[in-house]
């Protein structure tokens, strides 16, 4: 089903995000138009979205497997007016707004994996990445690319991932719109942005935190050729893992892929 773009733009009239669009039908990558809009002075909230990507990014270097007319693939630029080192909690609300979105056709399942992946019976069904401008000591924007697989259907990923990735429609064992997907997901990114640049970051961190899958289970955090193991504890005020290591010390990591060693 065809994304329609004057239904979008009079759904979200008046929302921080989604108030200009930027529609194609295939590109590269979504996070590298947006990029390109936001050093061109395009306006916060500014969106990209694309019924199919060639070249679409996952976090760590990671490709992010982009089949046509079947997922979500957007990004979004923000222009935030806070010091560049709190900028891990956009990437902590943005994984907040994707997981309640998904939550709303997946019931009491979606979990977010720190930083900000979203899971379905332990499986990715939405990645996040985000890329940062600054200007000196102060953010120029960010940029949030989303990627929630929706409508494709198990046997369609790839081997490399088919163990690892599902999507809501193989959860639901039904096709859902991704229009009324999109609409919600710019909706909810609209109302946890809004906290957190009026009110601040303990709501959401409070939020998140009834979200995790990590929390209480011990954890390691892999970042480069660094290898992290210990209980994992929280987030702090600026979106860092906390983290108890093996002789009880608390560890706070900012960057990494984390993966759950044992449950308690």
């Amino acid at each position: 089903m065809e994304l329609c773009l004057k239904e979008l733009k009079k759904e979200l009239a008046g929302e921080i995000i989604g108030h200009s669009i930027h529609h194609f039908q295939e590109i590269g990558s979504t996070n590298d138009e947006a990029f390109s809009l936001g050093m061109e002075g395009a306006p916060e909230g500014t969106v990209v979205v694309a019924n199919s990507q060639s070249a679409g990014k996952g976090r760590l270097q990671r490709s992010w497997f982009s089949p046509p007319q079947a997922n979500i693939y957007t990004s979004v630029i923000l222009r935030p007016e806070f010091n560049p080192a709190d900028a891990p909690r956009i990437t902590i609300m943005a994984g907040l707004a994707a997981a309640q979105t998904i939550e709303t056709y997946c019931p009491r399942k979606a979990r977010i994996k720190w930083p900000n992946d979203v899971l379905l019976d332990g499986k990715k069904v939405c990645g996040i990445l985000a890329q940062m401008q600054t200007n000196e000591d102060k953010i120029d924007f960010v940029i949030l690319g989303i990627g929630i697989n929706v409508n494709i259907s198990a046997d369609e990923f790839p081997a490399e991932i088919k163990n690892t990735a599902t999507s809501i429609a193989a959860q639901t064992a039904a096709f859902h719109s991704r229009q009324d997907l999109l609409i919600t997901l710019y909706k909810n990114l609209s109302k946890w942005y809004k906290t957190l640049t009026s009110t601040g970051f303990e709501m959401i961190r409070e939020e998140w935190l009834k979200m995790a899958s990590l929390i209480g289970c011990e954890t390691q955090v892999k970042f480069g050729n660094e290898i992290i193991k210990g209980k994992a504890l929280g987030i702090d005020e600026r979106g860092a893992l906390v983290m108890s290591d093996s002789k009880g010390k608390t560890v706070k990591i900012l960057a990494g892929d984390a993966s759950i060693l044992k449950e308690n």
